[in-house]
């Protein structure tokens, strides 16, 4: 078809990655980390012409896990001539820049990103044709999209599914996938690999558990014969030991907790540190506690505001300059930002690595980062999130000394963690999916109903005005949407819990720009430095005295 000819074969794309990534070794210096870089890719090479199936990829963070996997995938899909490679990522966040480094090694045209909620809901005619049908070689989308994809019952998603077979499907970060929905996944992944030509790469720095296993005298029916790409236990162990370059401190009692006032105080000694907090609210009380100049990140920030802010403190870090960032949980997957010093607000161990790769990426210091965990006064958010920490609790307290970048302890953390914490298909899923002789027939629409993975009831999309978003949204608001519009707007979404939504229908902060979309009224609930006010009181009364 004409809108596919733009695309080039997976052997140009493998050629233009090859040439990217050998000027890539022309230009770095050939300091040990850069060596067991070269070598993780060689890997993936080499792996990637074996039979199609499951693979993992363990990489401590900082390995240059994104190139090295789409390297195998490349390789991979070239050798069992596979149409397209699907990178599948947890956070919007990070899809962002993980197209941009694709872009840059395979051409600007070749990757489309996939994510915003956006144009999900409407269901004119226009709108719908702005959702991507997925025909490019190099996917990049969402868990979300994902895996509401393959359990859909709506004509717009499912159009997707033929382009997911014969493919390679990388599951980045795959720690977080949604532990309730696991079985029905696995069971998915399974199938798409026995009889749609799908091989899966489960892409990880703490690789989860996800092989069938026994639990209790249950059996679990996990992924079959998964091949570990870097090797065996010994190489993988070597390798993340060769990759070590920080110290973990643990908090003497895990009873006593800070106050933000303490940790506020502790973070302005640094000139240069990082610190990882669980939720937003606390994020915002932090930086409210911290000096001017600190940088504050969190996803009440549009994804435009957040690259921005990303690259602002890059830059700072280049040039030795001061530099305290407060962020939310979303710097801890692919945002490849390193600081000397960063601290951790207690969390799952999976959480508390991913926070360790952010210090001494590069492992430049003459010493090992400094990364320093400590009790926060509130408790993580209730749900996967709360049940890690509590886990983590649980292994540290039995064990003497703990090293959680030490990989052998993640079997035994996600191993409580899922099998023994959560059901794996707390919807039923699985049941509703299998043909009953009595019932005659699949439940695919109350399948469908029940497999969302973010509860879209709880959550809706608000487009922000920031920087450029005014101008676009104006545009939507008088033109209606088009493809293009609609994907340059999702760089200026932010999600929002329901209540706050409707709070600020209420009080006029909101309008329907398009059936079923909405937008800000104006600039002024939307903060340079800290996002969307929602629940915050607008002004600072202070501000309006002359």
């Amino acid at each position: 078809s004409i809108e596919r000819s733009g695309f080039c074969s997976i052997s140009e794309l493998l050629n233009r990655l090859n040439h990217y990534n050998d000027l890539l070794v022309q230009k770095a210096d050939n300091s040990p980390l850069n060596r067991i870089r070269r070598e993780i890719r060689e890997k993936c090479v080499q792996m990637g012409r074996q039979p199609q199936g499951v693979f993992s990829l363990s990489v401590p963070t900082g390995g240059g896990k994104t190139l090295s996997s789409l390297a195998f995938a490349l390789e991979h899909a070239k050798k069992h001539n596979l149409s397209r490679v699907i990178y599948v990522i947890p956070y919007t966040s990070i899809i962002e820049q993980n197209a941009d480094q694709f872009r840059k090694a395979l051409g600007d045209d070749q990757v489309i990103e996939h994510h915003s909620s956006i144009d999900e809901g409407s269901s004119t005619y226009k709108s719908r044709l702005a959702a991507e049908n997925w025909d490019a070689p190099i996917i990049v989308t969402t868990s979300v999209q994902f895996f509401e994809s393959l359990f859909a019952n709506k004509s717009s998603r499912c159009r997707k599914l033929h382009n997911i077979v014969n493919s390679v499907v990388v599951l980045d970060e795959a720690q977080l996938l949604p532990v309730g929905y696991l079985q029905p996944i696995l069971e998915t992944m399974q199938l798409l690999v026995d009889y749609y030509g799908v091989t899966f790469v489960i892409c990880t720095a703490t690789q989860p558990a996800l092989g069938s296993r026994i639990i209790d005298g249950h059996k679990f029916k996990g992924l079959r014969d998964i091949h570990e790409i870097i090797g065996d236990e010994t190489e993988v162990k070597k390798l993340y030991d060769s990759l070590k370059r920080v110290e973990v401190h643990f908090p003497d009692n895990l009873h006593y907790t800070s106050t933000w006032e303490e940790i506020a105080e502790e973070l302005v000694a640094y000139e240069q540190v990082l610190c990882i907090v669980s939720d937003r609210k606390s994020c915002r009380d932090l930086h409210a506690l911290m000096p001017k100049d600190t940088y504050h990140l969190s996803a009440l920030m549009c994804g435009e505001h957040r690259s921005r802010v990303i690259e602002e403190i890059k830059d700072k870090l280049k040039q030795k300059m001061p530099c305290r960032v407060i962020s939310t949980q979303l710097v801890e997957a692919g945002v490849d930002i390193d600081f000397p010093v960063v601290y951790r607000a207690f969390a799952g161990l999976d959480s508390i690595a991913q926070a360790a790769g952010r210090c001494n990426r590069e492992g430049k210091l003459s010493k090992p980062g400094k990364v320093v965990v400590f009790m926060p006064p509130s408790k993580p958010p209730v749900g996967l999130l709360r049940k890690a920490a509590e886990t983590t609790h649980s292994i540290i307290a039995s064990m003497d000394d703990i090293d959680p970048l030490n990989h052998s302890i993640f079997e035994k953390y996600f191993a409580e963690l899922y099998w023994k914490a959560n059901s794996l298909d707390e919807k039923g899923i699985i049941k509703l999916l299998k043909p009953e002789m009595t019932e005659c027939g699949i439940f695919f629409k109350t399948a469908a109903e029940r497999f969302q993975i973010i509860d879209s009831t709880r959550q809706r999309t608000i487009l922000v005005r920031y920087g450029e978003g005014s101008k676009l949204i104006d545009l939507l608001k008088y033109r209606g949407p088009d493809r293009s519009l609609m994907r340059r707007l999702q760089r200026y979404t932010v999600n929002v819990y329901t209540n706050h939504f409707y709070a600020m229908l209420q009080r006029g902060s909101i309008e329907e720009v398009h059936p079923e979309i909405y937008a800000l009224t104006s600039e002024i609930e939307y903060d340079q430095k800290i996002g969307l006010l929602v629940d915050e009181t607008l002004f600072n009364p202070s501000d309006l005295i002359i």
